[in-house]
């Protein structure tokens, strides 16, 4: 990641609330003055995703793109990619996006491209991974930063956080306890990965 500006593309699916955690963290420890680096547009695959109102609202380039409408996932991807390239950016960064992106469009953005996926990786790859964790046994479950590659929910990990699982917990009380420390985690590594750049 090199250049003045480093621009950032948030892709989210819904709330946003990665994505808010993250423009709010730029803001308040001035990534622009300290890195050149800014969010400047957030894309989503749902068209009233409520996280589009929210980075509008703050003066970002928001745009959406229904997968629905499309005849492939390629297709999909390939006009995913055009809208991300006329941000020109340095990082994308997928925060809630409910999408299985196409080994080509992972190629077109290898080492700029990262995810936070709910479970302590290389554990509880995919989808309801509270449940499963509850499920299993487990005492402590969390979050992962990690770069995105062709296998679902594999790649260098950049970050994790840690939570207890409580007795009586539920797959949505351990979601809510997981999410407030996404939002700790997933700025510091954006912040981290900008640093370093």
């Amino acid at each position: 990641m090199s250049g003045v500006n480093k621009n950032i593309v948030i892709l989210i699916s819904g709330s946003g609330s990665n994505m808010a955690a993250i423009v709010e963290t730029a803001q308040a420890h001035r990534w622009q003055e300290r890195f050149g680096a800014r969010v400047v547009a957030v894309i989503s695959n749902k068209v009233a995703a409520q996280g589009l109102v929210w980075a509008k609202a703050q003066g970002i380039s928001t745009a959406s793109l229904d997968h629905t409408a499309f005849d492939s996932r390629e297709a999909f991807d390939t006009a995913l990619m055009a809208a991300i390239d006329a941000h020109a950016p340095t990082l994308v960064v997928l925060a809630g996006f409910m999408r299985i992106l196409t080994p080509a469009f992972v190629r077109h953005y290898e080492g700029r491209l990262i995810n936070i996926h709910p479970s302590l990786l290389p554990a509880f790859t995919g989808l309801k991974t509270h449940q499963r964790a509850i499920e299993m046994g487990c005492r402590f479950a969390g979050a992962t930063v990690h770069r995105v590659t062709a296998e679902l929910d594999h790649g260098d990990i950049l970050d994790q956080a840690v939570v207890p699982v409580l007795p009586g917990d539920t797959a949505e009380t351990l979601a809510a306890r997981v999410l407030s420390q996404e939002h700790l985690m997933y700025p510091r590594a954006v912040e981290r990965l900008l640093a370093q750049a």
